[in-house]
């Protein structure tokens, strides 16, 4: 049996068990190994079909408890059976990534609040490529979608794709971005303070008495270029010199073909630091990686401080002081925004047109005072 068949036959099963009454609104559903012994299929196949499932409104997830039959169920009078009472509105969203980094935190915090409120999902990915962003736009609007949220394609630059969003607009269909924005666009969103994030996090390794600190952002995205704008604001505020080859920038496509090997050249020099702000915690678990390849040591050696402070910040031996973005947090205010726009029944919610975190450092054991 095709794949696609057993997914889809994954599908069906369940919704029958649903619709027949075998399991109730608020019931919990099979287990995943339960599902794989009793069809006979892959986990992978029962989490896509599951997926997919809660996507449509037919079942929601609980953190830590499981996945139950949707409440937003009706009994049809003339059958007896139950049938999906969801009303019928599907929420496109756009990001940069789906599966990595931040990214599913992001994206559960808008599904759990969108499945509850009897909204379907679709889902789609740029690899922040503006070309794909193109494509995805294309499929939404294909899609008559009723809402989107949307994470910017290199925000950092003017975006070829503006009409797309403009027959948004003409169509009437609410849109939202997260973690940035088009600024020709000036659209709602709902973002964190980067600059200021690139600030707190230059400004602890100062006082920690580090004043080699080299600073390494991705600038293609405007994330990227608010946090290095507020590390360069750190060294004025606090009069202390600041020279260009203290600052590393790089696009999305020299991330994997030349950024590491200019940070390691950067190490082994004698312009070497002693402090290091990292666009992500991504970059920041690189170069952990290059440290220990050259025998170096944090914090002994060298302190470092990453952004976002993701699992990734607690993923090594060595825990990253890190700039905490609202992960989840972000994806459940994105959908209520989105759904307040859809049905225009929280004007409270819509004059607050956009959102704006205000950034912490959590400090760990990758940053000490230097000696």
């Amino acid at each position: 049996m095709a794949q696609q068949t057993k997914y889809n036959m994954v599908k069906e099963k369940i919704k029958s068990w649903i619709l027949n009454g075998d399991v109730k609104p608020g019931e919990k559903i099979y287990s995943e190994n339960e599902l794989v012994k009793m069809l006979g299929v892959s986990r992978h196949t029962v989490r896509q079909a599951i997926g997919d499932l809660v996507h449509e409104g037919w079942l929601y997830r609980e953190q830590g408890a499981g996945t139950f039959c949707s409440n937003r169920f009706e009994q049809n009078q003339q059958t007896g059976t139950l049938q999906p009472a969801v009303n019928g509105k599907n929420i496109g969203i756009i990001t940069t990534y789906i599966s990595d980094y931040i990214f599913p935190s992001i994206i559960k915090g808008i599904e759990s609040y969108l499945t509850d409120m009897g909204y379907s999902l679709t889902l789609a990915c740029t690899d922040n490529d503006l070309e794909k962003e193109k494509q995805c736009l294309q499929s939404m609007l294909s899609r008559n979608i009723d809402g989107l949220i949307v994470e910017p394609t290199k925000s950092g630059s003017f975006n070829p794709n503006m009409n797309y969003y403009l027959e948004l607009e003409q169509k009437n269909i609410p849109y939202l971005m997260i973690n940035q924005f088009y600024s020709q666009l000036a659209p709602p969103h709902i973002i964190v303070d980067d600059e200021k994030g690139g600030f707190i996090a230059t400004e602890h390794l100062l006082k920690l008495n580090h004043r080699k600190i080299i600073g390494i952002f991705k600038t293609d995205d405007l994330q990227g270029v608010y946090r290095m704008q507020g590390f360069i604001r750190a060294f004025r505020e606090n009069g202390i010199p600041l020279s260009p080859e203290m600052i590393i920038t790089y696009t999305t496509e020299e991330l994997n073909n030349g950024l590491l090997e200019k940070i390691k050249a950067l190490l082994i020099s004698s312009k070497k630091p002693t402090g290091i702000i990292c666009y992500n915690d991504q970059i920041a678990l690189s170069v952990l990686d290059i440290l220990r390849e050259l025998k170096m040591s944090v914090p002994e050696d060298i302190s470092i401080v990453g952004y976002d402070d993701s699992s990734l910040a607690e993923a090594s031996e060595v825990k990253l002081t890190s700039i905490t973005h609202p992960k989840m947090q972000m994806g459940i205010d994105a959908a209520k925004w989105i759904v307040s726009a859809v049905e225009q029944n929280n004007p409270d919610v819509m004059r607050q047109k956009s959102i704006i975190y205000d950034p912490e450092i959590v400090i760990r054991s990758s940053t000490s005072l230097l000696n």
